[in-house]
């Protein structure tokens, strides 16, 4: 018998809607609103802990990093992967930076107000386990090591919103090789930062798996498609993306694509990883985007796109099932 554990967004039973006011047919929708705090026409993109939607300066000042060194600054904008289209609109830029998730900061989607502490420079990572040239890299080291290039990926997050963006990278498998893998790791472990000073949720929820772990296997990480990306919309990640470097899985739910690692370990066995240690019924390690499998509380047939919550049947491996189709088959 599985049990529910009530996560950040999930309201008190104190905080729900009075059943007199829902059968109440002449509590209108505008006073309903008023009420909770909320302004009429807020949608996906709008933000729930007030009346009004921030500016754009607001949003983008907040999740700034600072400037990278000249000789780094030649990778954005990189040139873009023809191979790789949304075959959509792309989302425009302030609605995926004010609409995202960052559990280390906030179980809502206004990150960026809450990233403000958050030092994401300098900033290395490190790569080791089964390989036989395990190393740390820094950014500097990233910038000089591997090919860059832009990629217009689709975004599917498992709560049914997705995005279309540009990402900044290369591919995952330029950096394994790197490190020399050995027959034996079947699995890739990440993790990211583990801050409480720097990152609020970190404190508030305890209980919870911290640091945010991640995993793939060994042929997913190696699938052209995996990417590391620094950047996005041709410029820096910002800290609600991940700064300054952040994993992207685009046939998988949002969720797999860890932000700002840390870590990276090549195994031999299945790692742990953090919201299928915690409602593993409900989060899965494989995570492969399907509509033909509901999440146990809402449908995944459809989506939602951020910003102009345009509709969309939801496509098995988010639509690039001639990538990756034949991992699962």
């Amino acid at each position: 018998m599985h049990y529910f554990e009530r996560r950040p967004w999930d309201l008190k039973q104190s905080a729900h809607t009075p059943i007199e006011v829902y059968k109440n047919r002449k509590f209108h929708r505008r006073e309903f609103l008023k009420s909770m705090g909320i302004a009429a026409g807020i949608g996906l993109t709008g933000s729930l802990s007030g009346c009004s939607r921030p500016s754009e300066g607001e949003v983008s000042k907040a999740g700034a990093v600072e400037p990278l060194p000249e000789e780094a600054k030649s990778i954005f904008p990189a040139k873009r992967n023809p191979k790789f289209e949304y075959g959509r609109a792309e989302t425009v830029q302030r609605d995926a930076a004010e609409y995202c998730n960052f559990y280390e900061f906030t179980g809502g989607k206004d990150v960026w107000r809450y990233v403000e502490n958050f030092e994401p420079s300098p900033w290395s990572f490190e790569v080791g386990g089964l390989c036989r040239k395990p190393r740390t890299f820094d950014m500097d080291d990233v910038y000089a090591s591997f090919t860059f290039e832009e990629r217009a990926y689709r975004h599917r997050c498992v709560e049914a919103w997705a995005m279309c963006v540009p990402w900044t990278g290369f591919k995952l498998s330029e950096l394994l090789k790197d490190v020399d893998p050995k027959p034996e790791a079947k699995y890739v472990a990440f993790e990211t930062f583990n801050r409480p000073d720097e990152a609020r949720n970190i404190v508030s929820r305890p209980d919870y798996p911290w640091p945010y772990t991640e995993g793939l296997t060994i042929d997913e990480a190696m699938n052209e498609m995996a990417f590391v990306a620094t950047g996005i919309y041709g410029e820096q990640l910002p800290k609600q993306h991940g700064a300054p470097i952040r994993l992207v899985v685009p046939w998988k739910y949002g969720f797999k694509s860890i932000k700002s690692f840390v870590k990276i370990v090549l195994t031999d066995k299945q790692p742990a990883t953090y919201w299928n240690t915690i409602l593993p019924h409900e989060y899965g390690f494989e995570a492969i985007v399907n509509p033909d499998i509901p999440h146990p509380r809402w449908s995944q047939q459809h989506e939602r796109m951020l910003g102009t919550h345009q509709r969309h049947k939801t496509v098995k491996y988010n639509g690039y099932s001639e990538y990756v189709g034949d991992l699962y088959s």
